[in-house]
């Protein structure tokens, strides 16, 4: 029976008070009943308009129609035909952005109605089977080609699903000791349990999937290496870890730090356990700067490791441009917002440790290139902010190891690999790129689209269909 109610299911969540204090997931997931009668919100229109907001083309409304009819199962295998990492997309994606903003549910302005919970289902659906089914994917037969990919974060863990499941030799090169990239060192567990990410690697382990850690290609081993070891097709997933710092005085102190390394001691070293070898600062004053994803993340570990935690963003709020339910988690948990702010100087004390910031005030000028209003300095506005930790989350930029150690490879003046954004083909033949390491700093969706686009572009390649 269809549910014509305007709002979407709430997840539940641990509570504010309780969940500022430890790393477990905060939303908690739908119940059963309440994925059922979520799904009943779904109209099932003819022509989708929400899967054309699906970076890897979902069949979102067969595999809700699924949910309503209890088959839970069928619901995953529609989904993992299109992704590979489902229990991580139902956690991560802006889905809110993506297939929600076309949900016709969403679009009924006179009830002020919301879309269905795409995400949360998918979420749902995925955790189901991952409780439920013991089963790991069969693996098909190999077509005796071998393909190596770059890198284990979403783009290439996407790309080696779609071609293990044709029958490719996928081994993936990984730089850190774990598979997953951004997803273990860079989510923190209380947004994206890492259990949930070791299921879907084992998964792609099942399909026949090989992946080597601790090899940093242009320093282990070379793209070059790698074609006379017989691959017939590489494509570079390999990220964007470098991170950016705003180039003033006192960046070199004690205590300022990129997101980029606060978050990998956190998620990836657990240097929040008692037990760790990992140390990580213990601030009392953290001021993180930026307004993104990883912002609210880098705050919200900081608070729990007991820092009284400040973001200071150059806009307002209405620009922050992580998304809205990530800053109403951060403003629930009691991380203060200063808005309109920049930091234009750190101060340290007699020991080169970090004893403030000096910010100057902001105003919004004429829209920039990115559609934003352009922030532009209050002339004599500046004032200092009290703090013993600075982190710097202005975004990242790829690591130019493999470009500095691969001929013929072109990128960009900042350092992104040039390729074409269908097929993921780059400069030099036989090798594409795709995710973060062409984009820059972009979502874990997107970088699986462009690892799935990739994937058919190189069968293509190799198989000449």
């Amino acid at each position: 029976m269809a549910n014509m109610s305007p709002k979407k299911q709430i997840m539940p969540s641990q509570d504010p008070a309780i969940r500022a204090n430890n790393f477990k997931e905060v939303a908690l997931g739908y119940t059963k009943e309440m994925a059922i009668e979520e799904a009943n919100r779904c109209l099932h229109c003819k022509n989708m308009p929400c899967v054309s907001g699906c970076p890897v083309h979902i069949n979102i409304p067969d595999f809700i129609q699924k949910i309503k009819e209890e088959k839970f199962e069928e619901a995953y295998d529609i989904i993992s035909a299109s992704s590979s990492l489902p229990a991580v997309c139902g956690r991560v994606c802006p889905q809110e952005s993506q297939c929600e903003c076309l949900c016709v549910r969403g679009k009924a302005i006179k009830v002020k109605s919301e879309a269905v919970a795409i995400g949360r289902l998918e979420r749902f659906v995925a955790d189901y089977h991952n409780n439920n089914c013991k089963e790991l994917p069969k693996r098909v037969e190999s077509n005796g080609h071998k393909v190596a990919i770059i890198g284990s974060g979403p783009s290439g863990l996407a790309c080696a699903g779609e071609l293990a499941k044709s029958g490719f030799d996928i081994t993936i090169f990984e730089a850190l000791h774990l598979a997953g990239g951004v997803l273990v060192y860079g989510i923190p567990e209380f947004r994206l349990p890492k259990d949930i990410v070791e299921k879907e690697v084992n998964n792609l382990k099942a399909l026949g999937v090989t992946i080597k850690t601790n090899v940093v290609i242009g320093k282990t081993l070379t793209i070059d290496e790698l074609f006379e070891d017989g691959f017939e097709a590489i494509y570079i997933a390999s990220g964007a870890g470098l991170p950016k710092f705003m180039n003033i005085d006192g960046e070199g102190l004690n205590g300022v730090l990129s997101a980029n390394e606060f978050l990998t001691r956190i998620n990836l070293m657990k240097a929040y356990k008692a037990d760790s070898s990992t140390p990580v600062i213990h601030a009392k004053k953290v001021i993180v700067v930026g307004g993104g994803n990883v912002a609210m993340d880098a705050a919200r570990c900081a608070k729990r490791l007991g820092a009284d935690v400040t973001i200071v963003y150059r806009r307002t709020r209405a620009e922050l441009p992580a998304r809205a339910e990530e800053v109403e988690h951060a403003m629930e948990e009691g991380i203060n917002f200063i808005f309109l702010s920049n930091p234009v100087k750190i101060n340290g004390d007699e020991n080169a440790n970090v004893k403030s910031i000096t910010c100057i005030r902001m105003e919004l000028g004429e829209a920039d290139a990115s559609g934003r209003r352009r922030p532009v300095e209050v002339l004599n506005s500046e004032y200092d902010i009290e703090a013993d930790c600075v982190i710097m989350a202005l975004g990242t930029s790829p690591n130019p190891l493999i470009k500095s150690t691969t001929e013929g490879l072109e990128v960009q003046k900042w350092g992104g690999i040039l390729a074409d954004e269908e097929t993921g083909a780059t400069s030099r033949k036989h090798i594409f790129a795709g995710g973060d390491a062409v984009t820059g700093a972009a979502t874990v969706i997107l970088a699986m689209g462009a690892g799935k686009k990739a994937a058919h572009a190189i069968k293509k390649d190799i198989l000449g269909e």
